[in-house]
């Protein structure tokens, strides 16, 4: 249970990363500002999810 907590955790973060590098490539280029706002916002919500199974997995960890 803690490695899959861990995989999919890890898997949060890089998907953050990926829509941030996403969003600012789209933002410098000059392109539709619509596309890097809606990527920001998933950005956020990537966000969220990825602290909430950071949270959990520390919390699984200790309990343990």
């Amino acid at each position: 249970m803690q490695s899959a907590m861990y995989y999919l955790s890890t898997g949060a973060v890089f998907a953050v990363l990926i829509v941030l590098l996403m969003g600012l490539w789209v933002m410098t280029r000059g392109r539709s500002p619509n596309l890097s706002q809606k990527l920001m916002r998933w950005r956020v919500g990537l966000q969220f999810a990825a602290i909430v199974m950071i949270v959990a997995y520390v919390y699984v960890k200790q309990h343990m």
